[in-house]
């Protein structure tokens, strides 16, 4: 497939080796604008792997990567988050002993003319009008990041990638070790994303309910490629389920050959 514009994200044929093991054997995949992608598949399918190269944490042994019909080689996370690619992991990266705000601006604190002093002032208003328009909703700005539940903690680590223009957002496991009512509040937030459609997401998750519910397309990955590649509306929880069960069925048999 050739690379388009229609495309935010686009993979051709990326390979990953560690060594003698290879992780990803040739991932072709696209993200189109304002896509939401679903990304499954059984523990060392590759998925991880995949999001540490599209993020530039780690560089493709080979393949191509492109962004906006562009080629582009991501030397750095750094290089990636400049290009609109943010990534938000299972472990948040916030400090819990700041409050919301701070962790909306750490590393990216703004600061008073002519004296370089912090603009606290200005920073809560510009944090409390990025969560009131994401409908993201917390006890205040002000609150510090330890005593959110994990739902908000998570909505609070979209919502800093997001405000920092992000035009490609990967999410790995955002509602990994939540409750529904928690689970509940991220899948919001990522269809009030959906619904403005700025933003291009990949989500990396185990229920396939959930999948289902927010993703406009499914990939489920299988040794290292993309073994299935269809509209979440034309797949099924079932579906989804039995071929990740056929897949440990032939582990097994394999192993005890």
């Amino acid at each position: 497939m050739s690379a388009t514009a229609a495309d935010a994200i686009r993979t051709e044929d990326i390979v990953k080796r560690f060594g003698a093991v290879t992780a990803l054997a040739g991932v072709t995949m696209h993200l189109a604008k304002g896509e939401v992608l679903g990304l499954i598949g059984d523990n060392g399918a590759g998925k991880s792997t995949l999001v540490k190269i599209l993020c530039g944490f780690l560089q493709p042994t080979e393949g191509r990567i492109y962004l906006d019909g562009r080629e582009v080689r991501l030397r750095s996370v750094t290089h990636a988050r400049s290009l609109g690619i943010e990534t938000v992991y299972q472990d948040l990266a916030l400090i819990p002993e700041l409050t919301v705000y701070q962790n909306m601006f750490l590393n990216r604190e703004l600061t008073g003319r002519p004296l370089p002093l912090l603009n606290h002032r200005e920073m809560k208003l510009r944090a409390e009008a990025c969560l009131r328009e994401m409908g993201v909703r917390i006890p205040s700005v002000n609150t510090e990041v330890a005593k959110l539940s994990g739902g908000q903690r998570q909505s609070i680590a979209i919502a800093r990638s997001v405000y920092s223009q992000a035009k490609v957002l990967l999410l790995d496991e955002p509602l990994a070790a939540m409750g529904a009512k928690e689970g509940a509040l991220i899948l919001g937030l990522i269809r009030n994303l959906k619904a403005k459609g700025d933003v291009s997401m990949i989500v990396i998750a185990h229920n396939y309910a959930q999948v289902l519910e927010v993703c406009d397309r499914v990939n489920l990955l299988e040794h290292g490629t993309v073994a299935l590649d269809k509209p979440a509306r034309e797949t099924s929880v079932e579906e989804l389920t039995e071929l990740v069960v056929r897949e440990y069925r032939a582990a097994a048999q394999g192993g005890h050959r």
